[in-house]
């Protein structure tokens, strides 16, 4: 198979929010990404790529330690459109998993920043990963994230 035909990488992660402000506070205060850009966007533009009728979008770039990148995006009629499902079961539900040092201390800091635990966190008990406390944090647009501390 011809290898332009396939994907090569992932580029960013990217997640609707209410607030594109608190959404950056969250991801470089609470988490310590850094704010690459930001840009808005509007018009036939937003439509023709996601096929949502709104008339602007805000949009940040914020970077992880490891240089990942999630996109942050305020549409200004977001609230009209609906919200993330709320359980992590939910079909269409989604999360994004960081590795941290200190599965504690990051869920204090988070929490500060009104993020919440779903449960506590729980060593994984058999596999590859045996050993790695793992917990689901959820924010206040619903977007669930992962916290891995690995077992070293």
């Amino acid at each position: 198979m011809n290898s332009n035909h396939m994907v090569h990488a992932v580029d960013h992660i990217g997640f609707a929010v209410n607030s594109l402000e608190e959404a950056i506070r969250f991801w470089t205060i609470g988490l310590g990404f850094t704010l690459e850009r930001q840009s808005e966007m509007g018009g036939s533009f937003i439509l023709q790529v996601t096929g949502t009728a709104d008339p602007s979008v805000r949009t940040a770039i914020v970077k992880g330690p490891d240089g990942s990148r999630v996109e942050l995006l305020e549409y200004s009629q977001g609230d009209r459109h609906g919200i993330t499902p709320p359980t992590a079961s939910a079909i269409g539900s989604a999360h994004l998993a960081l590795r941290v040092q200190d599965i504690y201390a990051v869920l204090e800091r988070i929490e500060q920043a009104g993020w919440k635990a779903r449960g506590k966190p729980q060593a994984i008990p058999a596999g590859p990963r045996k050993g790695t406390l793992v917990v689901y944090v959820i924010g206040p647009d619903h977007i669930t994230l992962e916290l891995m501390q690995a077992n070293e």
